[in-house]
C-alpha cells in the first residue's frame, strides 16, 4: 500500500510484517475513524482543523514503521532476545495504528462531556478484544494472543520497553504525529519540531545483558536539540491551539447540551433522536460495543440538530448555538486572578441572575491545565560516550526548567449580552483585591 500523506509526504506499507496494516484499515472500527474529528470543535477557531482520528492512525502507523527501522539500525548490540522481531514489528505497527479506535464524538470533548464512562484507552481495548468485531476477527486470524498483545502495547505494556514507550510513553509515535498533523491542519507553524533527526539520535540506555530490555535514549551530542523542541512544540500547541478561547467555550457549551440531555433523559422526558449508546452512557456511564460502533461526529451533530427544535429553551438555544457558532464569549483570568477564580465566578453569575439568565447553566468557570513534560514520569536518558546516563534535566536548561511545570489558561464563560458588564466587575474585584493587598 502506497499513500501520499499531506504531513509526512509518501506513506508506504508494503514489507511483509506491515501487510496487516491494508486489512486493518478495512474493519468496520478503523473506518469509523473517518467519522471522528482529530481536534473536536477547534474548527470553530481554525477552520481548517477538520482532520481525522483516521488520517492519524495512518501517520501514528508511519512514524513507527520509521522508528522500528532506525532501531535496527542500533539493535545489533543487544543479545539477540531483546532485538525487533517480525512479530514484534508486526506488533507495534498494529497497536500504533489502533491506539485511538476507541475515540468517541469529537474525540477528547465527548469522554469529557461524560467523564463517569469509560476511556478512550479503555474503549480501544475493548474493541480490540470484541469476540463479534471484524477488528478483533482479523487479529485472531494472524495470532489468537495478537489482541492481548496490542491491548498491550495500547496500555504501555510489553516486555520490551523500549516498543511499549513508543506506543504510550512521553516521546510516542502519537505524539509525534499529532503535533506536526494538528499544526499543519491549523494552519500554525508552533507544532514544527524535527521528528527525522529525533528519530536518527535514538539510542539504547544499555547494551542489554541477561536483565530486561534496555529502555529508549538520546544521543546527548546529537539529540538534545531534537528533544527539546519537540517539548516547546507541545507546550506551544497546547497554549495556542488546544487551549484556545473559541475552542474551550465551544467545549463547554457541549458539554453543557450533553448535561442537559442527561437530565431531561433521566427525567423521562422526550428529547428526540438520542443516539442509543448516548442513553446508556447518559444514563448508566456504560455502553455495549456494538452500541458504542453507532456513535460518531455524524450521529452527535444529527441529534444535535433535532435538539434546537425540543421543547426544552435551554438545550434548544445552545443547540441552535453550537449549530449556527454563536459562541459565548470568555474572559481570560491572570495571575491572582485565577485564585479568586470562585469568586469571579459568583460575580459574574450574580449578574447574570439580575438579567434574567439561569445563573448556573449560563456562566462557566472553565480551566484547561497540562504538563508538557514530567520528568518523573518519562524513563528517558540522555547517554554520552564517556559518562553514564543522565536525565534529560541533568543537560538541558530548557528541560530542566519546564520539568513539571503546568500551563493553566482559566476562562470565565458566559453570553455575549453580559460581556461588558462581567469584565467591569472583574476589572474592579481584581483592582480592590490588588489595592488590599497593598
Amino acid at each position: 500500500m502506497i499513500l501520499r500523506d499531506p504531513v509526512h509526504g509518501l506513506v508506504t506499507f508494503e514489507s511483509d510484517e506491515v501487510e496487516i496494516i491494508p486489512t486493518l484499515l478495512a474493519t468496520r472500527e478503523v473506518q469509523r475513524l473517518r467519522r471522528i474529528r482529530q481536534l473536536g470543535l477547534a474548527s470553530y477557531a481554525y477552520p481548517g482543523a477538520d482532520h481525522t482520528r483516521f488520517s492519524h492512525a495512518l501517520g501514528t502507523a508511519h512514524v513507527m514503521t520509521r522508528y522500528l527501522r532506525r532501531l535496527r539500525d542500533i539493535d545489533q548490540e543487544l543479545p539477540y532476545w531483546q532485538r525487533v522481531t517480525t512479530e514484534n514489528a508486526r506488533d507495534a505497527v498494529a497497536a500504533s495504528l489502533l491506539h485511538d479506535v476507541g475515540h468517541g464524538p469529537f474525540s477528547h470533548l465527548f469522554e469529557d462531556a461524560i467523564p463517569e464512562g469509560p476511556s478512550h484507552e479503555e474503549w480501544s481495548a475493548r474493541l480490540v478484544m470484541y469476540p463479534d468485531g471484524e477488528l478483533h476477527r482479523l487479529l485472531s486470524s494472524y495470532d489468537t494472543s495478537l489482541p492481548e498483545r496490542v491491548v498491550g502495547l495500547i496500555r504501555g505494556k510489553h516486555r520490551l520497553s523500549y516498543l511499549s514507550s513508543a506506543v504510550s510513553g512521553t516521546f510516542d509515535v502519537d505524539r509525534c504525529d499529532y503535533l506536526l498533523r494538528d499544526a499543519h491542519f491549523t494552519g500554525v507553524s508552533y507544532g514544527a519540531f524535527d521528528l527525522d533527526w529525533l528519530l536518527r539520535s535514538l539510542r539504547f540506555g544499555h547494551t542489554g545483558g541477561d536483565g530486561p530490555a534496555p529502555p529508549i535514549a538520546i544521543d546527548g551530542s546529537k539529540g538534545l536539540p531534537a528533544i527539546e523542541s519537540f517539548i516547546m512544540a507541545r507546550l506551544f500547541m497546547f497554549q495556542q491551539v488546544y487551549f484556545h478561547k473559541a475552542t474551550r467555550a465551544a467545549d463547554w457549551m457541549m458539554r453543557q447540551v450533553l448535561g442537559r440531555v442527561r437530565e431531561l433523559v433521566l427525567d423521562g422526558t422526550r428529547v428526540g433522536s438520542v443516539p442509543p449508546a448516548m442513553v446508556s452512557l447518559l444514563r448508566d456511564g456504560d455502553t455495549t460495543c456494538a452500541e458504542y460502533l453507532e456513535i460518531d461526529d455524524i450521529a452527535l451533530l444529527a441529534a444535535m440538530s433535532e435538539w434546537r427544535h425540543c421543547s426544552d429553551p435551554y438545550l434548544s438555544e445552545m443547540s441552535t448555538r453550537l449549530h449556527e457558532r454563536k459562541l459565548y464569549k470568555t474572559y481570560e483570568l491572570h495571575g491572582s486572578q485565577r485564585d479568586q477564580g470562585p469568586e469571579l465566578l459568583q460575580i459574574a453569575q450574580d449578574i447574570a441572575s439580575s438579567q434574567g439568565f439561569d445563573a448556573e447553566r449560563h456562566v462557566g468557570l472553565d480551566e484547561a491545565s497540562d504538563t508538557p513534560y514530567d520528568e518523573e514520569d518519562s524513563p528517558l536518558r540522555v547517554v554520552f560516550p564517556s559518562h553514564s546516563p543522565r536525565r534529560p534535566s541533568q543537560v538541558s536548561f530548557i528541560l530542566g526548567r519546564l520539568s513539571g511545570e503546568k500551563l493553566r489558561r482559566v476562562r470565565l464563560i458566559f453570553p455575549p449580552s453580559l460581556r461588558d458588564e462581567i469584565e467591569k466587575a472583574v476589572a474592579s474585584t481584581t483592582l480592590a483585591s490588588s489595592s488590599a493587598a497593598t
